[in-house]
């Protein structure tokens, strides 16, 4: 496993979209908003979601970034803002209601959502109008759905913590870009970099969630050309902070991988 990992690292140096020098490729970017979010955690640090945008969309045509997530009833304030600045951003969101669901045995309400198929609908409900797909997940049950997309002559790129990306996935995807690699080109500026994280209600037995404060940047005109898993809990955002002024953003860097171009 170790050498497993030493050869993704070593493929890091090459840029996210090596054809670029000689044509502007399609894109179309599937943010797993509740794996990210998860990943978050794991790293200790935010995402910026707009220089994350920026980043993966560099050098391409842009078609689409859709963000998944599920949403509580009524949706949260803080929450619904957070949304609404992903699509200021250049972001589709496709959010789902959350269903409350009771242990029979325990009397635990749990509150789970699942929104795999419909981040897989929409990569092949538009597969005609992109060339490269960047999936931002590090979870193993797009597999199929990744192997299925470069057998119709996709270029499909992971995004995702090492420490929870699924090998399965990993080795599907043309390369696994890490974001442990990526925090000076896509993570918060450092002064929110340190951002107080508020709890949240506990849910599937487990302590209080800390919820992610996102950035809601306001007064970002909407990209002319830009129209987010298993069952998961996902935790609801309390909190919205102010943004630091954005930082130009390097090449990317990713894992060539050993079926890609």
């Amino acid at each position: 496993m170790n050498q497993f990992r030493e050869e993704i690292d070593e493929g890091s140096k090459a840029p996210i979209n090596p054809a670029a020098a000689t044509s502007m490729a399609k894109l179309a970017v599937f943010v797993d908003g509740a794996n990210m979010f998860y990943a978050q955690r794991k790293l200790g640090w935010h995402l910026d979601y707009r220089r994350l945008y920026d980043f993966l969309t560099k050098d391409y045509e842009v078609y689409n970034a859709f963000y998944f997530t599920s949403v509580p009833t009524p949706v949260d304030t803080s929450l619904e803002g957070f949304l609404r600045a992903l699509t200021a951003m250049g972001y589709t969101v496709r959010r789902k209601a959350l269903k409350e669901i009771m242990d029979q045995e325990t009397g635990e309400t749990f509150r789970k959502a699942n929104l795999d198929i419909e981040l897989v609908i929409d990569m092949f409900n538009t597969v005609d109008l992109y060339d490269v797909a960047i999936l931002c997940t590090g979870d193993g049950d797009f597999e199929r759905a990744v192997e299925l997309l470069r057998s119709r002559g996709k270029r499909v790129l992971g995004v995702g913590s090492r420490e929870m990306a699924a090998y399965d996935l990993i080795n599907a995807v043309d390369r696994y870009i890490f974001l442990e690699d990526l925090r000076e080109q896509i993570g918060k500026p450092l002064p929110d970099r340190d951002a107080t994280l508020t709890r949240l209600p506990e849910a599937e037995g487990i302590a209080p969630r800390l919820a992610d404060s996102q950035s809601e940047l306001t007064g970002l005109a909407r990209p002319a050309d830009a129209p987010s898993a298993a069952s998961r809990v996902l935790p609801v955002p309390r909190s919205i902070t102010i943004p630091s002024p954005l930082q130009d953003v390097g090449e990317g860097q990713g894992r060539a991988g050993s079926e890609g171009p």
